[in-house]
């Protein structure tokens, strides 16, 4: 028999509205954070978590400030850098002066580019998974509606015209966000 609590959890739940955008943005982002990380610890990563899996996000955090990672991960830059400690510590990143400069960048070590191509590889499955159910041209329509939304939010885009073409405040066409390029060698040559 049901107890009171989970008999008044289904009442509640069920007098809720449906999720909006943001929720169903940050399930669907948990969801896939989930598979990159079960990725991770079967590809022989066992020493990482969840919390140090924000230092991996996009773009690569490699040949960048600390401060910079910081701000990608919506966190301090004393919680950054004590989560960067424990990857150098771990072999997957290194911290170096830039010549002729006493500041620091991070570097990924060979063993934070494996942990990057297991989590690629991931979300290149989830991606293959997507696209078999929705099909190759409405796949391809939401990533595309997913680089408006990101240039509306990080562009100052206003709207886009009946080619779906982005545009700025002054009109004129918008890039679309960054894509992810190919792996290590070629984030490794920038």
């Amino acid at each position: 028999m049901p107890s009171a609590a989970s008999s008044s959890r289904a009442t509640a739940q069920a007098s809720l509205p449906p999720p909006t955008a943001g929720a169903l943005l940050r399930m669907t982002y948990q969801s896939i954070r989930e598979r990159q990380f079960a990725a991770v610890i079967a590809k022989g990563f066992g020493d990482l978590n969840q919390p140090l899996l924000n230092v991996f996000l996009y773009p690569p955090p490699d040949r960048v400030r600390p401060s910079e990672l910081a701000e990608r991960a919506n966190m301090t830059k004393q919680a950054m850098n004590y989560l960067l400690g424990q990857l150098e510590a771990r072999g997957y990143i290194e911290r170096r002066a830039q010549r002729g400069s006493s500041r620091r960048l991070v570097f990924l070590t060979d063993r934070g580019w494996q942990v990057r191509e297991a989590i690629l590889a991931e979300v290149a499955e989830v991606e293959a998974e997507w696209r078999s159910v929705l099909g190759q041209q409405r796949f391809e329509e939401f990533m595309n509606t997913l680089r408006q939304l990101w240039a509306i939010s990080h562009l100052g885009i206003q709207s886009a015209d009946d080619g779906g073409v982005a545009r700025a405040k002054d009109g004129r066409p918008e890039p679309s966000p960054p894509r992810p390029q190919g792996g290590r060698k070629a984030a490794r040559s920038r």
